[in-house]
């Protein structure tokens, strides 16, 4: 289980329009690591465009944005531009960026339980070391969260 303080693990995957991205590639920024459950449902919806409309800040700040879900690129790419989202989505359809970060798993909505990826979010500095974690996420005001705490 990874706790603050943890060198973020590096991992690649690839964004909504198929290019690689490597997490190393942005060691010496700051960097939000998403994870979410699925893309275009009532949540996710909320805390993607909480990000998006606040994706200004972000960038003042120098701090790059990737959400993480278990969907395709295809999914992610219909996603993005349905809610004109401006930051990056990455696709982890064999689960090996989301296990490696220990969000795969059971998880319950409703009655029903899925094996999806928990909602969560990692801060990672500049060092590439985990700064923050979020294990409870409130979906609407999360962007106002992260800001925040960095």
């Amino acid at each position: 289980m990874l706790k603050e303080g943890d060198t973020a693990p590096d991992f690649t995957s690839r964004d909504a329009n198929g290019e690689t991205i490597k997490l190393s590639d942005f060691h010496g920024q700051k960097v939000v690591i998403y994870f979410y459950p699925k893309d275009d449902t009532p949540g996710c919806t909320a805390q993607a465009c909480s990000i998006r409309d606040a994706y200004a800040d972000f960038t003042e700040r120098g701090i790059k944005v990737f959400g993480i879900s278990l969907d395709d690129e295809t999914s992610h790419r219909a996603f993005a531009e349905k809610h004109s989202l401006p930051f990056t989505l990455l696709a982890d359809t064999d689960r090996t960026v989301s296990e490696a970060y220990g969000t795969y798993g059971a998880q319950k909505f409703g009655e029903q339980t899925f094996m999806t990826n928990a909602r969560k979010t990692f801060l990672v500095d500049e060092e590439g070391r985990i700064k923050k974690i979020f294990n409870e996420v409130n979906a609407a005001e999360h962007a106002d969260e992260v800001l925040a705490a960095f």
